[in-house]
Parts: C-alpha cells; structure tokens; sequence
C-alpha cells in the first residue's frame, strides 16, 4: 500500500488503474479489502482506496472524529495525489462521509454515490446501541464485537451459503484498532442529517441498496429519485454487496461511471 501524511497522521490507500478517478470508501470495521473483488472489474479507471481514519493500516488517533474529519481526510488525499476532480462512492460509514465531503467540496466531485448507506442520522435507538458499542469494544475486545457485528451485515442465509466470505469480512474487522473503531463509532453517532444534501447536489448521483440489507433498507437509501440519481437495487444482498454480490456491483458502478463521463 501506498500512503500519504493527512494533518499529522497516515492514511494508506491502494491505487489501480488510469483514467477518470474514482475513490472508493468502505465501511465501519473495514478497510480496503473490502473492494478486492469490486477491483477485479473496474479497469478502465483510475481508483483509489484508503483505508479510512482508524481502520486497515491507516493511522488511528486516540479520542472521537468527526465524519468532517474524515472527510477532510479524503480531501487532503485527493490534494497529496494531485487529483482535481473525482468521482466518490462511499459505502455506509463511506457515505456519510461522502456526504459531508459533497456538503463542503461539491465542487471537487464529478458524482457520487451512496452504496448501502443513507442521509438519515442515528435515531436515539441507533445512539444508543453506538454507546454500546464502545462499551463492548472498551470491555471485551475488538475481536468480540467484529464477531457480534459482521454476521448481522450480510444476508439471511449467508453463514449457510458463504461461510468464507463472512469470515473473510471479521477477518479485515479484527485488524481494525480498538481506538479507531471507537473514534467511527462516535462520528457516526453524531452525524447530523443529510438527506438535503442528497436532494439538492445537482452532481450524478448513485444510490445503491440491498435487498435483503438489515441495517439500512431501501426506502432509507432511495430518499431521493430526481433525474439525476440513479437507483440499484441488489437482489439477494444484505449490506455487504462488494463482497456478497461483487459482479452486480460492479456492474451498477461500471454503468453509472460510463454514463457520468460519457455525458
């Protein structure tokens, strides 16, 4: 991996390709790895993927972030790498901090998109479950929430059909500082709504859910149909579409990518 300093600390990114740019962002517990597969089929662009503030191999700073912070990551590493205009798809944690970044830096985007992600904030329910979290991670260990957490983020069925890949999926997880998944924990808590940010960016716009996704359903990605925004649902996917169903997502982000720069 490649890497780069962003306000005092290190952020790793892996890069493929020539082209249009486009960055990919994965979600909590995760870290690049997450889009191995994804990878194998994008060959016509210039991609890069960090490993996110407190995940993979990126440094991971004591204390909470912000999802402004993370996103003020990607912007810096847009800056180091020389990038005037990407396109930023950001899956779950990825898109709320895609959508802090298309708040502040639109003008930095030639689209974006949100993959199992949303521009709701927590409900008080999903604050308290986030303070939970820290409380279990603080007490009993990263590897024991990585083994509570993942199996909920694939579809029903998955441990039966795929068991590797779910493994595949904690693995990448138990690599994830204790301390940066509390930081994440934290930011997504106190993320504030951003469905306008959604509704009014003029920028191409790619919402994409899973069908059988338990964490964030449909109707809480699709907040928004105007015709700028495409919409992909993934059958038979949870919320782990990259890993679950890597050949439909890929597809759903080859076409949109075409589209945006053929236009």
């Amino acid at each position: 991996m490649d890497k780069v300093q962003c306000n005092g600390h290190t952020i790793c990114y892996l890069e493929q390709g020539q082209g249009e740019p486009v960055i990919l962002l994965h979600g909590y517990c995760g870290s690049s790895s997450y889009w191995e597969q994804v990878l194998n089929y994008l060959h016509d662009y210039r991609v890069i993927v960090p490993d996110l503030r407190g995940h993979g191999r990126s440094d991971a700073p004591m204390g909470p972030y912000t999802i402004e912070q993370m996103a003020d990551d990607v912007l810096l590493l847009m800056d180091e790498l020389e990038i005037e205009k990407a396109t930023l798809l950001g899956h779950s944690l990825g898109g709320y901090i895609t959508l802090s970044f298309v708040q502040r830096y639109s003008s930095r985007l030639n689209a974006f998109g949100l993959i199992h992600s949303t521009g709701f904030p927590d409900s008080e329910e999903a604050k308290e479950k986030r303070v939970k979290a820290v409380s279990v991670i603080q007490q009993e260990g990263i590897t024991n929430f990585v083994d509570s957490l993942v199996p909920g983020l694939f579809a029903p069925g998955m441990e039966e059909r795929q068991p590797e890949c779910i493994q595949k999926a904690k693995e990448i997880g138990y690599l994830t500082p204790p301390q940066g998944a509390i930081g994440a924990a934290l930011a997504m808590r106190e993320r504030p709504d951003r469905r306008d940010v959604l509704s009014a960016s003029p920028l191409p716009v790619l919402l994409v859910a899973g069908e059988k996704d338990g964490l964030i359903p449909t109707e809480r990605v699709f907040t928004t149909d105007h015709p700028n925004v495409t919409q992909v649902v993934i059958n038979e996917a949870g919320h782990m579409s990259m890993m679950e169903k890597p050949e439909e997502l890929s597809e759903a982000i080859q076409q949109f990518l075409n589209n945006v720069h053929s236009s």
